[in-house]
């Protein structure tokens, strides 16, 4: 297994880098060709943090291996608030928007109920993902609706957050980056095929594990990062986003290309984990005034994972 624990490995890191420097080069083009802040945010970035995901979820569907990019999207959903989120409030509690607690958090529990109900037949077929894509586009149109009434100071915020490049050297992040995105996804999908087959393992645990905590690795080093720079009060706006892209577009590519049938631990475990999760989010954010994520609650998100991790290994073996 030497070779593909390496091929792991390092997809893993050309991975995270490489969808840094996308992001980098494609915000900062579109800045430079005068799309407004808001828009880059809602569409550039917002697709630019779940790439990962969305080229992992491509290579594992063209490799028949389906379930894996189910794993990857499930997977990710959980680790980003039982990881991400945990550990971030760990550090620091974390303030929950209004706009975020009224907005988009209710808007990811219904994405998230909606995508069990599609679930629930064991499939993800065409119509599945056609489904899953009208989603999509319904979640970019709220979200342009939702920045419109966002304060001056989160606008301000956002524009902060872009990167200023010369054309030229952005045009050659963003097209030099999203080729080692592909890459290093399909070195990541072959690794992970392989060291499944190995061990024995189905490919869908290997997706829920150590491709989704991969492809999460983003999100939690810019969470971690923002609260010790103390701007943690943008951890949980970026994870619901993040979670939001990952069921509309990274669960949509494997019914486009090769439909495939949901074992029914997918539901019974993985889904049902993430729609508790998902609730315990929101449920968090309206327990405490003004709303935010204690440390203690980031410990319980964080230990949920953990408990998870285990139940997966005990299912596994």
């Amino acid at each position: 297994m030497l070779y593909p624990s390496l091929a792991i490995i390092t997809g893993l890191v050309l991975l995270v880098w490489s969808a840094d420097r996308f992001v980098i080069g494609a915000a900062a083009t579109a800045r430079n060709f005068g799309m407004s802040p808001m828009l880059i945010g809602l569409t550039i970035v917002s697709f630019g943090t779940s790439a990962p995901e969305i080229l992992v979820s491509y290579m594992a569907s063209i490799n028949d291996a389906g379930d894996l990019a189910v794993g990857n999207a499930l997977g990710s959903n959980i680790a980003n608030i039982a990881l991400v989120l945990g550990i971030t409030a760990l550090i620091a509690p974390l303030p929950v928007k209004s706009g975020v607690l009224r907005r988009e958090i209710p808007l990811l529990l219904g994405i998230t109920i909606m995508a069990g109900m599609l679930l629930l037949d064991l499939k993800l077929n065409m119509t599945d993902s056609v489904v899953l894509l009208a989603m999509l586009a319904l979640s970019l149109y709220l979200f342009q609706r939702f920045q419109k009434t966002a304060s001056a100071e989160e606008s301000e915020e956002e524009e902060e957050e872009l990167p200023e490049l010369k054309t030229g050297i952005a045009v050659f992040w963003l097209v030099f980056g999203l080729i080692i995105l592909a890459g290093s996804s399909r070195l990541l999908v072959w690794g992970a095929t392989e060291v499944a087959l190995a061990l024995g393992v189905s490919e869908l645990v290997i997706g829920l594990t150590i491709v989704a905590i991969g492809t999460s690795l983003p999100e939690l080093a810019a969470s971690v990062a923002s609260a010790m720079k103390g701007h943690h009060d943008m951890a949980i706006g970026n994870v619901v986003g993040s979670n939001i892209f990952n069921l509309v577009a990274v669960m949509a590519v494997p019914g486009l290309i090769a439909p495939l049938d949901i074992d029914s631990m997918v539901i019974l475990r993985d889904y049902s984990t993430m729609l508790a999760l998902t609730v315990a989010l929101m449920v968090f954010g309206f327990l405490q005034k003004p709303p935010s994520i204690s440390r203690t609650e980031g410990a319980l998100l964080a230990a949920v994972y953990a408990g998870y991790l285990v139940l997966l290994y005990n299912m596994a073996v």
